[in-house]
């Protein structure tokens, strides 16, 4: 992991992050999987999409996922979102579902995500890559070290700013982040999106009217969450 490979918005705020014991074991990790022959998603060039496309003086949402998708096609480096053609997986289905009963926009046909990420919406994974067919297979590897900064990076931030947190993963992770919750920051918690929980309080939730209403109470300007 080098810090050339970091989007220069969040550098200085991943410094110390890339730096550390964590960030080097990472590198040393992925380089032996990958000549040992294992197929890793996503490839090279999109494990950093959520920070290309998000820079950090444009968060305005964060959107907690574990780690990517482990089929084939699927994981592009945006947590939850999948490239167009694919077919949407059953969590994304459920938070369309979600999305039409909290602010009526219709079901779309595709998972890809990025128009959120445009708009300054951080989909971020807890770990950025995984192994093929190996669900979790590259947690703890090292990608903490820099994901954890990165989120604590946006809570440092006076900038008002909401965090989804969906399930038990993602409250752990964020928990993790010093003053997150005493911040001028807006923290919606509900279970995972996935069909084992999302009956238990995600639907219902609301997250993405609350959201909005919080940005344009200060001022930030509301998501465009049709996509």
């Amino acid at each position: 992991m080098t810090n050339t490979a970091v989007p220069e918005s969040w550098r200085p705020a991943l410094e110390t992050a890339l730096a550390s014991q964590g960030a080097r074991t990472l590198g040393g990790f992925l380089k032996a999987e990958e000549a040992a022959g294992k197929v890793i998603y996503p490839p090279r060039g999109n494990r950093l999409a959520a920070l290309d496309l998000t820079p950090l003086d444009s968060v305005k949402v964060v959107v907690l996922g574990q780690d990517p998708y482990h089929g084939p096609g699927q994981a592009h480096g945006l947590a939850f979102s999948v490239p167009q053609g694919v077919k949407v997986p059953p969590s994304l289905v459920n938070i369309y579902k979600e999305l039409e009963a909290d602010l009526g926009i219709p079901r779309t046909t595709h998972g890809n995500l990025e128009s959120w990420a445009r708009q300054g919406v951080l989909l971020l994974n807890n770990a950025l890559t995984v192994e093929a067919g190996l669900a979790g297979s590259h947690q703890m590897k090292g990608w903490e070290a820099l994901t954890d900064a990165a989120v604590a990076a946006v809570a440092a931030r006076d900038v008002p700013t909401v965090f989804m947190l969906w399930g038990s993963h993602a409250q752990k992770k964020a928990a993790r982040v010093p003053g997150l919750e005493s911040g001028p920051h807006l923290v919606l918690k509900a279970p995972h999106p996935s069909p084992l929980s999302a009956h238990s309080g995600f639907f219902g939730s609301r997250p993405f009217s609350q959201a909005n209403a919080f940005l344009e109470q200060h001022g930030r300007g509301a998501i465009d969450w049709q996509v």
